[in-house]
């Protein structure tokens, strides 16, 4: 692969785009081609079209998405289909069209059915119905994945799609209306700590379980598949192990250093019981990651206090 070709990171901002362009300078590749949101809004196909006229980028890492915990996508499911829909449709349409050589997509392992057996394998996917707390999003990246699929069974276009698990990370979205379960628990366990509060409620009952895995560990993941990966069926990215929301919760008070109880409010939703990955396709293909949960947390709260902390 030329160091020099040229790269779009479609998300460049975001915790995953921002984590791959990284790794992408981190192994020599100069020739990176990115836009803000305000520049190039995805969801309009005369911008995209006339992106790609301009730039004609050789290689695409589809990392926009729009993104949320579970208490945005149970509030906004319109939202996260369409705009999801939208960004995939005319990325992966328009990559085809302008001969792009390569692109990557990222799905999500809440493609998944809600009730399929544990660990999640590849071949699950649509043998059952999705989890319903995140149906909308969950219905967007399937259609990313088949779209990749198809065009190219179609059309021989070169796309992969990989399947992350739950990541965490730098660039992490730290919006209380927005933010995933790890940078929610952050906040809370921080602001807490900070107000010497005596307790913290945390959303379910703390017994489902998932798994986790630190962004920088999923950009090696992509660039690595990048450069070593060809073929159609979608590969799951993951650590392989869960944790309980409980465990979690119990690290995370740990590594911000909370001292006070923690409260679980079972009426509030836990959504899928289990989400954990089967990585054995791509433990096989060669990729293992090399963060264990609690160093992510400690780099992930350490990146907080940096650009968030009081």
């Amino acid at each position: 692969m030329r160091k020099d070709a040229k790269i779009y990171i479609a998300g460049h901002n975001g915790m995953a785009g921002s984590a791959i362009r990284r790794e992408l300078e981190k192994k020599g590749y100069d020739n990176l081609v990115v836009r803000t949101h305000q520049e190039l809004d995805l969801c309009r196909q005369s911008e995209v079209e006339s992106f790609f006229e301009k730039e004609r980028p050789e290689y695409v890492f589809l990392a926009a998405a729009k993104v949320g915990g579970i208490s945005a996508n149970i509030n906004y499911p319109a939202e996260f289909l369409y705009y999801n829909l939208m960004i995939e449709s005319n990325v992966i349409n328009t990559s085809y069209k302008y001969g792009v050589k390569k692109l990557v997509f990222l799905g999500s392992s809440c493609i998944y059915p809600r009730n399929c057996p544990q660990p999640m394998k590849e071949e699950y996917l649509l043998d059952g119905k999705v989890e319903p707390t995140n149906e909308g999003y969950a219905i967007a990246k399937i259609a990313g994945v088949k779209l990749c699929e198809m065009y190219n069974r179609q059309y021989g276009m070169n796309c992969i799609s990989l399947m992350p698990c739950n990541l965490f990370g730098y660039n992490d979205c730290f919006d209380t209306e927005k933010a995933h379960v790890i940078p929610a628990l952050l906040m809370k366990f921080h602001e807490a700590k900070v107000k010497q509060a005596k307790e913290v409620v945390v959303w379910g009952s703390g017994r489902a379980r998932r798994e986790f895995l630190f962004s920088d560990d999923f950009a090696q993941a992509c660039i690595y598949m990048f450069e070593n990966y060809e073929g159609q069926d979608i590969i799951n990215i993951g650590s392989g192990n869960d944790v309980s929301i409980g465990e979690l919760a119990s690290i995370i008070s740990r590594i911000v250093g909370y001292e006070g109880n923690i409260i679980f409010d079972c009426s509030k939703p836990d959504g899928m019981p289990q989400k954990l990955m089967n990585v054995t396709v791509a433990n096989e293909l060669g990729w293992k990651n090399h963060n264990s949960l609690e160093k992510g947390l400690y780099l992930t709260y350490r990146w907080f206090l940096k650009n968030y902390g009081s």
